[in-house]
C-alpha cells in the first residue's frame, strides 16, 4: 500500500492510496486458502483444488468482496498513519481500477482541530436556585385542586366559566358534516376548548336552549381542508352547571389516595423542589456552556458545521410545516427533511441564515469541546447507563414499551440520541467539580424566566 498526500488545508485533508495489484492478488489467495477445505468440485477431493483452478473458477466472483474488504482496512490505517483524527466519517472514492490493475482510491476527510481545554478551576458558573416556599406549595395544591374541580348543575343562564353538556352537528357550505357533530359533550365557557368564537355564542344560554353558531375555523387549524373554512353549527343545551367550591383539605386528599393533607402537601413540595432543581441546573448547565464557549477558540472543520446548519433549517422547516398542517398528528421522527432544505435555505432571511449559522457554530464548538474533554479524561457512558436510559424513556409510552424498546435496540442513531445527554451530563458534571459555582437566589419566576440567547435558540 502507497499512500499520498494530496491536499492539507486548514483541517481539510485529502489522501490518494495505491493497493497493487500483487497485494490485491495475494488478497484473494489468502481467501481461498482459507476456504479450500469447503469447496467441492468433481474429480478433486476437498482440499486438493489446485490454487490456479480455484482462482479461474472463483476468483472474479470474490473480487468485490476483497475490494470492500481492502478499502475498509487500508482507509483506517492510511488516515490513522496522517496522525490525524477524522472529525467525521471519512469520504472515499475509487479513482482507477480495471482487473488485473492497481487500486487507486482518496480519502477526504476533516481533521479534529487541536484542542486544549482550561484550566476548569479557573471557570466561575453561576447557578441559581429558589426557595420552594409554604406559598409555592398552595399554589400547588390550587393547580391540583383546579384540575380535580366538579361542576353542579343550575338553573340559570350561562356565563363565563360555567360547564354546559351540548349536542351539536355542523355544515360546510350547507352541507352535513359528521366530523362536527357530537352528543353531550361538556364545554366549559371560557377554557378554549373549541373553535374560536364558538363558546362565546352560547353564554346566556339555558338548559333546553337550541343555538345556531357561525364560527370560521382558523387558518392554522388541524385538518387542512377546513382551514379559513365558514361552519354553521345547530346546539342543543342539555344542562348548565357552575364550578362546585373546592376545599383543600384532609377530605380532599383522600379523594386523591393520600392519607392526609400532609401528605399530600408532602409530595408537591417534593415535585416543586425537583421541578426547581431541573431548571436551577439548566441555567447553570448554560452559563457553563457560555464560559466554555468564551474560554475557547479554535477552528471548527467547515463540514461540520454545515451539517448542523442544515440541520437546523431542516428542523425549522418541518417544525413550521407542523404548526401549519399537522396539528392532528403525532411527530413522525424518522421523517426524512433532507429535500426541504435547500428550500427552506432560499427562503430564509439574511438575518436569519447569520444566526442559524451562529448557532450551529457554537454546537460544533461545544460538541467537539466536550468530546475532547471526554477523550481526555476516560468520561463515557456505561451500557448500564444506556439501557436505564433507553427504559425511562420506554416509560413515557404506556402500553408501548416494548415497541419503543425494540426500536431502540434496533436503531443505532435513536440510541445515540439516547446516549448524547447522558454523555453531555457527565462531562458538564465532572467540569463542575472543578469549576468554581456561585449559587445565586432567585424567585421562582426569575429562575423560569427565559434569557434572550434562550429564547433565539428555542425559537
Amino acid at each position: 500500500m502507497q499512500v499520498e498526500a494530496v491536499k492539507t488545508e486548514g483541517l481539510s485533508r485529502e489522501i490518494s492510496v495505491t493497493v497493487t495489484a500483487a497485494e490485491l492478488e495475494a488478497k484473494i489467495e489468502a481467501r481461498l486458502e482459507e476456504m479450500k477445505d469447503q469447496i467441492q468440485l468433481p474429480g478433486f477431493r476437498p482440499g486438493k483444488v489446485p490454487m490456479s483452478m480455484l482462482k479461474k473458477r472463483f476468483g472474479d466472483s470474490m473480487l468485490g468482496e476483497i475490494l470492500e474488504q481492502t478499502i475498509q482496512e487500508t482507509s483506517e490505517k492510511a488516515v490513522t498513519d496522517t496522525g490525524d483524527r477524522p472529525a467525521g466519517q471519512p469520504k472515499v472514492e475509487v479513482t482507477s481500477f480495471d482487473k488485473g490493475q492497481d487500486l487507486v482510491y482518496k480519502v477526504e476527510f476533516e481533521a479534529m482541530p487541536e484542542i486544549l481545554p482550561v484550566d476548569f478551576a479557573t471557570i466561575t458558573v453561576e447557578q441559581p436556585k429558589a426557595e420552594v416556599t409554604d406559598e409555592e406549595v398552595q399554589k400547588g395544591l390550587e393547580r391540583i385542586a383546579e384540575q380535580q374541580k366538579t361542576f353542579a348543575t343550575v338553573e340559570r343562564e350561562a356565563k363565563e366559566g360555567d360547564q354546559l353538556v351540548i349536542s351539536f352537528s355542523g355544515e360546510l357550505d350547507g352541507t352535513a358534516d359528521e366530523r362536527l357533530s357530537g352528543e353531550d359533550v361538556p364545554l366549559e365557557i371560557g377554557g378554549g376548548q373549541f373553535i374560536p368564537g364558538f363558546e362565546d355564542q352560547l353564554t346566556g344560554a339555558k338548559a333546553g336552549d337550541e343555538k345556531t353558531v357561525d364560527v370560521t375555523f382558523p387558518d392554522d387549524y388541524g385538518a387542512a381542508d377546513l382551514q379559513g373554512k365558514p361552519a354553521k353549527f345547530s346546539v342543543t343545551v342539555k344542562e348548565v352547571k357552575e364550578p362546585a367550591e373546592t376545599t383543600i383539605d384532609d377530605e380532599f386528599a383522600k379523594t386523591l389516595g393520600f392519607d392526609d393533607l400532609e401528605a399530600l402537601k408532602g409530595i408537591v413540595r417534593g415535585q416543586i423542589e425537583q421541578e426547581f432543581g431541573q431548571a436551577s441546573r439548566a441555567k447553570m448547565k448554560r452559563d457553563m456552556l457560555d464560559k466554555l464557549d468564551d474560554n475557547h477558540s479554535f477552528e471548527l472543520p467547515p463540514q461540520m458545521v454545515d451539517n448542523e446548519y442544515q440541520a437546523i433549517v431542516a428542523q425549522v422547516a418541518a417544525d413550521k410545516n407542523e404548526h401549519n398542517h399537522d396539528h392532528d398528528h403525532d411527530h413522525d421522527h424518522d421523517h426524512d427533511h433532507s429535500h426541504e432544505e435547500g428550500a427552506a435555505d432560499k427562503d430564509l432571511s439574511d438575518e436569519d441564515k447569520a444566526e442559524y449559522r451562529k448557532i450551529a457554530e457554537r454546537r460544533v464548538k461545544l460538541g467537539l469541546l466536550l468530546s475532547e474533554v471526554a477523550r481526555l479524561n476516560t468520561i463515557e457512558v456505561s451500557e448500564d447507563e444506556a439501557q436505564r436510559a433507553m427504559y425511562q424513556e420506554a416509560s413515557k409510552y404506556p402500553g408501548q414499551e416494548q415497541q419503543v424498546i425494540q426500536f431502540l435496540q434496533s436503531n443505532p442513531q435513536a440510541m445515540a440520541q439516547i446516549r448524547a445527554p447522558l454523555f453531555e451530563d457527565k462531562v458538564i458534571d465532572f467540569i463542575a467539580e472543578m469549576a468554581t459555582i456561585e449559587e445565586k437566589s432567585v424567585t421562582p419566576e426569575e429562575l423560569f424566566k427565559m434569557d434572550e440567547d434562550d429564547e433565539e435558540e428555542a425559537a
